[in-house]
């Protein structure tokens, strides 16, 4: 070998190791700064609609699903009860954006604000800002171009059932979708839970196909591939920064990441049972009780919405254990501060907001709540 090419070696070899030594170091920082501390940011406590254009602390939510940050900086959530999108803006107030508060399925191709909706379940923004809505019982998948605020269906017939593989997604049944994500590649995932399927919305073609699942529950053994093999219960997912799908079971009280390039599951958490065990150790061995929100953080921690446990734990990737960050267990509402003392209560939605903070929609509480490091 040259004294070029062994240099060459040499240099490549430092790199990597300052590389992962400034992992290490961001990862070091991040665990040592303050004790987790939670507050409220939006709602009274009680369920209703009353609030639009004043202080989100002082406005009633009417049990909140899907919570997000969106492309213009401000909260946005989804009430599953309260059939509407609402956002908290940055000056703090909160305004209703879609939806009447009627339940039905009226309004595509004009104003999303007098828009009829039937359970939304969960909110995401594409690449280009636009706002996804999973319609859950109207079996649809409805998009608001935010640039005209015109609502439209982009996926269901409004009909359940488990058809239209192959087909524009505009022509293809669901049964109760829940989750959806967009893909490195701008592609729709969606978790159509009644079908024990994930599916794929082609971002080019608008083309539906079925992902992952059989189309009946089964077991999903550690390290199967993704054909033939059965989910129970697919509930929410998310993307890593490899590509790779994490996906949360509720009936299967479970997580896997899915490694898109070989196509194979890999067990992450839970036994299968459901209960609240395990803190602190191995989080394959640990007990869940029905998660239906999952969201990763920049550090190796995947965080789930423990919901029938109401509780949020987080996952470390790297040592693969896991702990409860909030919630003592019990149904109930507060005291903010102590996260650990605080009672949580059916919570659904979770997502990792940009300065690391996690934003948690506290469903049965009626509240939004942010968890934050104290500096």
């Amino acid at each position: 070998m040259g004294l070029s090419n062994r240099i060459d070696r040499r240099v490549a070899t430092a790199q990597i190791g300052l590389g992962l030594l400034g992992s290490l170091i961001a990862r070091t920082q991040a665990q040592s700064d303050g004790a987790w501390k939670i507050e409220n940011i939006a709602g009274t406590g009680i369920a209703g609609s009353q609030g639009d254009r004043g202080p989100a602390l002082m406005a009633q939510l009417d049990n909140p699903f899907g919570v997000v940050r969106g492309p213009d900086g401000d909260i946005w959530f989804c009430e599953y009860t309260g059939q509407r999108v609402r956002k908290i803006r940055a000056d703090g107030t909160v305004e209703t954006i879609v939806g009447t508060g009627q339940k039905g399925y009226t309004g595509d191709r004009s104003a999303a604000r007098q828009a009829t909706m039937n359970l939304p379940h969960e909110i995401r923004f594409d690449s280009a800002g636009d706002l996804y809505i999973v319609d859950m019982q109207n079996h649809a998948i409805r998009k608001v171009e935010l640039a005209t605020m015109q609502i439209t269906t982009i996926a269901g017939t409004g009909n359940p059932g488990y058809s239209g593989d192959g087909r524009p997604a505009i022509e293809a049944q669901f049964k109760q979708p829940h989750s959806i994500q967009f893909g490195p590649e701008g592609d729709l995932y969606v978790c159509d839970i009644g079908n024990h399927v994930i599916r794929r919305i082609d971002s080019k073609t608008q083309i539906i196909s079925t992902y992952a699942g059989t189309g009946l529950p089964g077991p999903t053994p550690d390290g199967a591939p993704l054909a033939a093999t059965p989910l129970k219960g697919p509930r929410t997912i998310d993307f890593d920064s490899h590509g790779d799908l994490w996906l949360a079971t509720r009936e299967g009280n479970q997580v896997f990441r899915i490694d898109r390039k070989q196509g194979r599951y890999h067990h992450i958490a839970g036994t299968g049972q459901n209960g609240l065990e395990g803190d602190g150790g191995p989080a394959k061995l640990a007990k869940l009780n029905g998660p239906k929100g999952i969201a990763l953080d920049n550090q190796g921690g995947v965080w789930l919405a423990d919901t029938e446990n109401h509780c949020v734990r987080r996952i470390d990737s790297d040592t693969g254990r896991i702990e409860r960050i909030a919630g003592t267990g019990i149904q109930g509402d507060g005291p903010v501060g102590d996260p650990l003392k605080c009672r949580l209560a059916r919570l659904h939605g979770i997502y990792v907001d940009r300065d690391g903070s996690i934003l948690i929609a506290d469903s049965q509480a009626h509240r939004i709540r942010r968890l934050y490091r104290e500096k």
